[in-house]
């Protein structure tokens, strides 16, 4: 199953496009990278609509072709062994009217997963194992996706635990503070 995987290389571009230019992320702006994946996206820039708490609520349109994500980033992040370099992590789930896709969660870890490993996103005392691809996981059981952003929306914080090529561990904490709101808006603003 790799539904999110192709589609992700247009979207994802414009997820990390507008992470430069959200002030509640505290990331620096980056004009040059920016730049490039607003050019990957179609040119489309991402719009921030709403921020709420940890999730920032964005708009999209690469291609021609809506797309609607909220946006977190880590409130902690561990390795094991410690201190290992990596990119920046990022949760977000997104809704593309066109692709009748709505809230397909994606978290990007940061550097290349262990192929053919397993992930793991834990939220409220329910674990979901999350199937790998490049830097990315997605929900294994595609079936259990509307259970999980229930579980996600009612939740404090999420954690997610993926294996790198290298065979090094990590552990993300996200706080869920914003992300029922997050979604709400973008069911407002992306109808199908």
């Amino acid at each position: 199953m790799q539904r999110g995987t192709v589609r992700l290389a247009a979207y994802m571009a414009a997820v990390l496009a507008c992470v430069w230019a959200v002030p509640a992320n505290t990331q620096a702006a980056k004009s040059s990278p920016k730049q490039e994946a607003a050019a990957a996206a179609g040119g489309a820039e991402p719009t921030l609509v709403g921020q709420f708490g940890s999730w920032g609520a964005y708009v999209a349109s690469p291609g021609g072709k809506k797309v609607c994500f909220a946006l977190a980033k880590p409130s902690s992040m561990k390795t094991d062994p410690p201190n290992r370099p990596r990119d920046p992590a990022y949760a977000f789930i997104s809704t593309r009217p066109q692709e009748k896709v709505s809230n397909e969660v994606s978290i990007m870890i940061g550097y290349p997963l262990k192929p053919g490993s397993e992930g793991s996103l834990e939220v409220s005392g329910s674990r979901y194992a999350m199937y790998t691809q490049g830097d990315g996981l997605w929900i294994k059981n595609a079936a259990e996706e509307e259970k999980m952003v229930d579980a996600l929306r009612k939740g404090s914080d999420v954690t997610v635990k993926g294996v790198s090529s290298r065979g090094t561990e990590s552990i993300d904490v996200y706080s869920l503070k914003g992300l029922s709101q997050a979604l709400d808006r973008l069911a407002q603003d992306c109808k199908r």
